[in-house]
């Protein structure tokens, strides 16, 4: 399908350890890593199959400096780079990097909304006529938000990504879960962050087909599972874990399995 304004398109993990994270994800999700070959950098990227994913990357040292985590960060196309990051300023969001070419690549801005969730903007030079189903295995297929207030932070990201409200799931005490999506399909869910999280941040799922044993992977990894497995409205299961330097990540799918 064709990749549209508003999708994701990227993700990325920045990591304090990359040939220990490499080795992590390769065991874990089962993706294959390799050097993007950019000079001056030692940039790795991730394929599922035959598909690139993901990237990898070590801390910047500016980021280090200010205490930046190992963490994964999504990229959201758009149509125009600069104006859309000018938006975010006027929006009342935050802009960490400005718009910047990657050569032969496309053009990119690491910015936040404005209750300080991260993400990244990208135009891509050349836009793919194609992409697999958004539930292939290996691929991340959900991008959710932990915001500080849903309500109020989903006009931003209207504006910005163009996105809609889908469904919305009564979760109690935990409040409404905001499926979101573009003119094409479901992208994600946000939901208000638990009191114990310190801050708004988003967290990424990968497709496995097996739940339990994308887990028992993550285990002998020496992952730590945070939460899960449970299962979602929709029949999926979800586990939410984080890599040996610490970066939160989750896996989606089914527990064929199961008792």
């Amino acid at each position: 399908m064709p990749r549209s304004h508003g999708s994701f398109v990227w993700h990325e993990l920045m990591t304090s350890d990359i040939d220990a994270a490499q080795a992590f994800y390769e065991k874990a999700v089962g993706w294959t890593g390799k050097s993007a070959g950019m000079t001056g950098m030692d940039y790795r990227i991730f394929s599922a199959g035959e598909t690139m994913v993901a990237g990898l990357m070590s801390i910047p040292e500016e980021a280090a400096k200010m205490g930046v985590p190992p963490n994964w960060t999504g990229y959201v196309g758009v149509a125009d780079v600069d104006a859309s990051t000018a938006k975010i300023k006027a929006l009342g969001g935050k802009v960490y990097k400005e718009p910047t070419d990657i050569p032969g690549v496309g053009r990119f801005s690491v910015v936040a909304d404005p209750q300080g969730a991260v993400f990244q903007l990208f135009k891509t030079v050349t836009e793919p006529e194609s992409y697999p189903a958004p539930d292939t295995p290996g691929l991340v297929g959900w991008n959710e938000l932990y915001a500080v207030d849903i309500e109020k932070v989903f006009p931003f990201y209207a504006e910005i990504c163009g996105w809609k409200k889908l469904d919305a799931i009564d979760m109690g005490p935990m409040g409404t879960y905001q499926i979101y999506g573009n003119a094409d399909q479901a992208l994600g869910g946000m939901m208000n962050k638990p009191a114990h999280m310190p801050m708004a941040c988003w967290l990424f799922y990968v497709n496995t087909a097996d739940v339990d044993a994308a887990l028992a992977r993550v285990a002998g990894a020496k992952g730590k599972l945070v939460n899960g497995p449970m299962q979602v409205p929709g029949g999926h299961w979800i586990a939410q874990a984080t890599d040996p330097q610490g970066a939160f990540f989750a896996v989606v799918g089914q527990r064929p399995n199961a008792a």
